[in-house]
């Protein structure tokens, strides 16, 4: 079977390609393919993933589509979007090694990467959240992951031909921007046949989105930095299930939004989501577990999560003022005081910036097309109402008032307030 030209893959065909590329039957065995375990697992809404078990290793196989799988052929979507999750994944992974799965095969004309199975028990940070299971590592991970690939993929290290160069790369990517652009900037705020939300309990929720004009100023400044900003390589879907764990191993996947975006938009996806999180554990509590402690543990991991990314970043600009990077030319910006000025300003602005890009994707989390697992999975809609409410409302304050909270611990007491 020849793979010269796009081919959509089965079990059945992906072994002839595994064991036609060097790079991925050396990993595995592949020239004993009778003992190959191929298993597609792809739950998302965009792609085929395949987990590959052979006699000597494993590894995942993932296959972009010329469509949104879970909607079909009529709505079509470029499969270059694999060529910008595989350059992303190697970049990051440059960058932050403990953190990305390992990249061993690109095609791009199959647009398929082929890279690390995080075997068990590697689980959707998503899934363990809804479990209250607690994770003693995820802030010091996850703020030294968003921390390096921030920084280094910023004018803060580079100067400002390189940085032109991966603006004019990621450019490319404008499909799955606009998609973002339409499903988290444009659809919450307007009648759309793809908004969907616990009805009737949030019938009146969503029309009010629908007519906050205050809300519509917010969204309209969020979404022109979102299009406008090009700061750092952003991972672009750093949600909660774009991460994998265990107790004491965090790796980011996905990163096929991929693009040179504004740094807010990574760390308020993921703060976004680790809000939602909260308000989702009164519909998980049982008999026995009121799920309060676990509350708190969510609280402080968002807290935790900002604080130790706040105080790498800087250190890592400390380390670097005298590198290459353009934004703050070293014989300009020449002394502790002034220095200390700007990188205080400009964590303040991330702070706000990061508050409501987070409030954004709470937002549409609760009334636009794609939900989270975390509210979908409590069966009472009344319940399941009473959370996601309690979210909006809180979702609807921080994009409204986010300028007014001077740290993270102010927005914790927020959070903690309107449960």
């Amino acid at each position: 079977m020849s793979f010269e030209e796009f081919t959509p893959l089965n079990e059945k065909s992906l072994v002839d390609y595994i064991k036609a590329t060097p790079a991925l039957s050396s990993k595995i065995g592949a020239d004993k393919s009778d003992d190959l375990v191929i298993k597609e697992v792809g739950d998302g809404n965009l792609n085929f993933v395949f987990i590959v078990v052979g006699s000597s290793g494993s590894l995942v196989i993932k296959q972009a589509l010329p469509y949104i799988r879970c909607i079909g052929e009529s709505w079509p979507m470029t499969k270059e979007r694999a060529y910008f999750e595989a350059t992303t994944l190697r970049k990051h992974g440059n960058l932050s090694p403990d953190h990305v799965p390992e990249v061993y095969h690109f095609d791009r004309t199959m647009a398929l990467i082929g890279m690390r199975y995080l075997e068990p028990p590697h689980i959707i940070l998503r899934k363990g959240l809804i479990a209250g299971i607690e994770y003693p590592f995820l802030a010091d991970h996850m703020s030294d992951y968003m921390a390096k690939t921030l920084f280094f993929t910023s004018l803060l290290y580079h100067d400002t031909t390189e940085h032109r160069r991966a603006v004019t790369e990621f450019c490319g990517n404008v499909e799955l921007c606009r998609l973002t652009e339409q499903v988290v900037f444009s659809d919450p705020y307007r009648v759309s046949t793809f908004n969907r939300w616990t009805s009737p309990y949030l019938d009146d929720d969503a029309k009010a989105v629908r007519e906050d004009s205050a809300l519509k100023l917010e969204i309209a400044e969020l979404k022109s930095m979102f299009c406008e900003r090009a700061q750092a390589l952003i991972h672009g879907d750093l949600h909660t299930g774009s991460v994998m764990v265990t107790q004491d191993s965090t790796q980011v996947i996905d990163p096929e939004f991929s693009f040179i975006g504004p740094m807010g938009f990574d760390i308020g996806a993921y703060l976004g989501n680790l809000i939602l999180a909260f308000f989702a554990q009164d519909g998980h509590a049982a008999q026995g577990n009121d799920r309060k402690e676990y509350k708190q543990w969510i609280l402080r991991t968002i807290e935790q999560t900002w604080n130790l990314f706040n105080k790498r970043f800087i250190a890592l600009w400390d380390q670097n003022k005298d590198g290459p990077g353009e934004a703050y030319l070293a014989d300009i910006y020449n002394n502790a005081e002034v220095l200390q000025l700007v990188q205080e300003n400009y964590m303040w602005n991330l702070l706000h910036d990061s508050l409501g890009f987070g409030a954004a994707k709470m937002i549409r989390r609760i009334v636009g097309v794609s939900h989270v697992e975390d509210f979908e999975s409590i069966e009472e809609d009344k319940r399941r109402a009473i959370c996601e409410k309690s979210a909006l409302e809180f979702a609807k304050m921080l994009l409204k008032e986010r300028r007014k909270f001077k740290s993270i611990g102010e927005v914790v007491s927020a959070i903690q307030h309107q449960s």
